[in-house]
């Protein structure tokens, strides 16, 4: 039976493609002004017996489509429950929230934490801040790996981190240092919010900013824990809806 899960995120629509507990295909791109012909695109031509949607816009999609939904927390724990069955911790940054969850040994949530109020800390933070400090988006993480000099940044608010960022440039402090202090600022923050579920060996990081070496790096030397990252880790929610298609 080939089932299909989509996760329709703030910056990026995925799916992927599930026959048998293999995974036949999975596309990330860009999302736009308008979610449901990116969405009618990425499914045209594609043959499945059934599909399950999550990420914010999983209702809208829901509307056109008449299919189910599950939250982000549940397909999340799905999708990494099947890819690293070990895995008790996962932590997603995505374009606008951060997620920390607990699993038991089954694969169930025991708890999750959110950071959904403000950008701080997610995707959208970091690519405000490549632009403040004119690297490409690739470039910005590789940056913060470059040196150990960290500048502290004082602020979290993607406005006022982006005014100290600038003043700091003019002030001829260190490209790289700011880079790596913005890092290790989001590192913190990401190992703060994993605290308050209860952190277990090994950690699944995924989502967009999961792309980033030095979060991983940062976090991984801050909690003195194994990370995980999966070849793509954009695309688990949306394996996890497929697998929870799947007869």
């Amino acid at each position: 039976m080939k089932t299909a899960g989509i996760d329709i995120g703030s910056r990026t629509i995925k799916t992927v493609f599930l026959e048998n507990g293999h995974i036949l295909s999975s596309q990330v791109v860009e999302n736009t002004f308008n979610t449901i012909e990116v969405c009618k695109k990425l499914l045209e031509n594609k043959s499945y017996e059934s599909i399950t949607a999550t990420g914010y816009g999983r209702h809208l999609f829901a509307e056109h489509f008449k299919c189910e939904v599950i939250s982000e927390i549940k397909a999340f724990a799905t999708g990494i429950h099947f890819l690293y069955p070990q895995v008790r911790t996962i932590l997603d940054i995505g374009g606008q929230d951060t997620k920390a969850i607990s699993l038991d040994e089954k694969g169930r949530i025991r708890k999750f934490e959110m950071n959904d109020k403000c950008a701080a800390g997610t995707g959208r933070f970091l690519e405000i801040m490549s632009m403040a400090l004119r690297y490409s988006i690739d470039e910005f993480g590789k940056a913060a790996l470059n040196t150990k000099e960290k500048e502290n940044i004082s602020s979290m608010c993607t406005v006022f981190a982006e005014s100290e960022v600038v003043s700091m440039l003019a002030k001829g402090h260190n490209r790289d240092g700011i880079s790596r202090g913005i890092h290790y600022s989001i590192a913190a923050r990401s190992a703060s919010l994993l605290k308050r579920v209860g952190i277990e060996n090994d950690i699944a990081f995924v989502g967009g900013v999961a792309k980033n070496p030095a979060i991983g790096v940062l976090l991984s030397e801050l909690l003195g824990a194994n990370l995980l990252i999966p070849e793509n880790p954009q695309i688990t929610g949306a394996l996890g809806c497929a697998i929870l298609n799947a007869p």
